[in-house]
């Protein structure tokens, strides 16, 4: 009995405990809550509307039609119309779209040529004089995104052929751009940069002004001439050199061993990676000012990570996702280095053909560094 009554007394005074640190008691209730909304909800590998563009050499009826009747399948969505296939490549390199239809300018004649079933010539021969109507250049880094493209590679064009097409003969012709071979890992190592990156890199900073007030440093700190600001950056420059030997052992292992291409320049992927290095640097400061104990930034890195690893578009296509979680998405660091290093890595862009991403990252590293200064010193107050 007296065994039952201490067990009881620790329970007790460890429930209590629990009740009066919010944060972990709220940690312990979203972290479930969020890993079921993501995979129940935002996580989608059947993908729709694909962002994609066309080139119209033909530009006749026929081929608006054409545009209209792909579109019509809800797996892409065109977004942007190009001149030629070099500004629809260019496109593809920056990450505006994922693929882009090239329409030849006897979109006619091929149509009138395309075997259909019981019509005009033998099998044999219609396979031999008909070509595929329209050709479609996908970026082959995304083999989920790549797939739902080469799924209408035979797509029926009754509107078009007014006849049963022959679905032995395919409607399109589908190159694959960047990873021909569709390879997993050529996706796959780029997107674990980030990872582990996103992991280690807040981690390493989340709990550096809980530990300075868990030794007893946090007083010496006041008393120093040191501003803020000076503190923040002291904080995160030691780290920046850690952050950079991970990203080249992992990008030299996968070259070595998986044979992942760095099609790049390596000092575009420098540039990037510095970029994404300090905004995770400064978001672990900022969780670093709102924990009160080592376990607390601890939760709150891993509340970052999960939405980081799911909605990034590392392990899920972005373009699977619902609006909600797309908006979600776009304001993780993560996301955002996702498209800068595998378009470096994979598709030999300059980052600032990437403006978007470049800036949003810039934007986050000021702001979170102005608010983790002013937060550290309200602490000192």
């Amino acid at each position: 009995m007296n065994a039952l009554r201490r067990i009881y007394a620790i329970f007790s005074k460890e429930l209590t405990q629990l009740k009066r640190d919010r944060m972990t008691f709220g940690m312990v209730v979203m972290i479930p809550l969020i890993q079921l909304m993501l995979f129940g909800y935002a996580i989608n590998t059947n993908v729709r509307h694909v962002p994609v563009g066309v080139v119209d050499h033909s530009n006749t009826g026929l081929s608006r039609i054409l545009v209209q009747t792909v579109g019509a399948t809800q797996v892409v969505d065109f977004i942007g119309h190009y001149d030629s296939i070099k500004e629809g490549e260019d496109a593809i390199a920056s990450s505006k779209v994922r693929a882009i239809l090239v329409i030849p300018k006897d979109l006619s004649q091929r149509l009138a040529r395309h075997p259909t079933v019981g019509f005009g010539l033998p099998p044999s021969t219609d396979q031999e004089t008909s070509r595929p109507v329209a050709h479609w250049l996908v970026d082959g880094s995304d083999t989920i995104v790549a797939g739902a493209i080469k799924s209408l590679r035979s797509m029926p064009l009754a509107e078009l052929l007014s006849k049963p097409a022959n679905r032995n003969v395919p409607t399109f012709e589908v190159t694959l751009l960047y990873n021909p071979e569709q390879r997993s890992a050529v996706n796959i190592v780029p997107g674990l940069v980030a990872v582990i990156l996103t992991m280690t890199m807040i981690m390493f900073t989340s709990a550096a002004i809980v530990r300075e007030r868990e030794h007893g440093n946090l007083e010496m700190l006041i008393t120093t001439p040191v501003r803020s600001i000076e503190l923040m950056l002291g904080k995160i420059i030691p780290y920046m050199f850690i952050g950079a030997l991970q990203v080249v052992i992992i990008l030299a292992l996968g070259y070595v061993i998986f044979d992942v291409p760095i099609n790049g320049s390596l000092w575009q992927l420098a540039a990037a990676t510095f970029l994404f290095i300090t905004a995770s640097l400064v978001l672990g400061l900022v969780i670093s000012t709102i924990a009160t104990n080592q376990l607390q930034s601890m939760q709150m890195t891993i509340f970052i990570l999960l939405p980081s690893i799911l909605l990034s578009g590392f392990m899920f296509p972005y373009e699977g996702m619902p609006e909600v979680a797309q908006m979600i998405s776009e304001g993780l660091p993560a996301t955002h280095f996702l498209r800068l290093i595998r378009g470096v890595v994979l598709r030999d862009v300059v980052i600032f053909d990437m403006r978007y991403d470049v800036a949003w990252l810039m934007l986050f590293t000021l702001a979170g560094l102005i608010i983790a200064s002013l937060r550290f010193k309200k602490n000192l107050d």
